[in-house]
């Protein structure tokens, strides 16, 4: 395909014309492959999901083309070097993400545990006794909100609502006594 051909098939592409999306990608597509494997290297699948990223970016973008700025591969080698730059920058967030030091639970300190333990029973002590006891049950104890209904000859919706009442008690409670220990 010559850059004339190219040039219809982008003006095709502004039509929404789905043969002119394929006679774009059949021109294209194989120096497109070659180009970006230079690039990533031997990851195929990598490769594969950068040249599908440009040919929809260049789908999308193809009303944005100007002929006085390059030929068609030019505008679609610019989308491509874009998206192998957001691959890259990706595959590094996902590396520092991978990287990142993990803390385990039984590595936590043991003055910060009790403290917050502290303040949990501080906050459960401040709000009303039936939901400290819905709250205890349901988190602690670890019982199913049909057993609670059972339990106290209710519905699991009025459990629910409940719960949601207790909960919205003890996080208005727990506010209260943990700001002032932050800093």
């Amino acid at each position: 395909m010559d850059d004339q051909q190219a040039r219809a098939a982008i003006a095709g592409l502004r039509r929404g014309d789905p043969d002119a999306w394929r006679q774009l990608y059949d021109a294209l597509a194989e120096r497109l492959w070659r180009e970006v494997a230079r690039r990533l290297g031997p990851h195929p699948a990598d490769v594969a999901d950068v040249v599908q990223e440009t040919m929809l970016a260049a789908a999308k973008s193809a009303r944005n083309y100007d002929e006085a700025k390059g030929s068609p591969w030019q505008w679609l080698w610019g989308i491509a070097r874009t998206q192998v730059s957001l691959h890259f920058r990706n595959r590094q967030r996902h590396d520092r993400w991978k990287q990142r030091p993990t803390r385990q639970p039984e590595e936590t300190e043991p003055l910060e545990t009790a403290e917050l333990a502290a303040q949990v029973r501080t906050a459960l002590e401040a709000i009303p006794g039936d939901y400290s006891e819905l709250l205890t049950a349901k988190y602690s104890d670890g019982e199913s909100v049909e057993g609670i209904a059972s339990r106290d000859r209710t519905t699991p919706t009025a459990v629910r609502s409940k719960l949601a009442r207790a909960r919205a008690a003890f996080r208005t409670a727990f506010r209260k006594i943990a700001e002032p220990t932050r800093t």
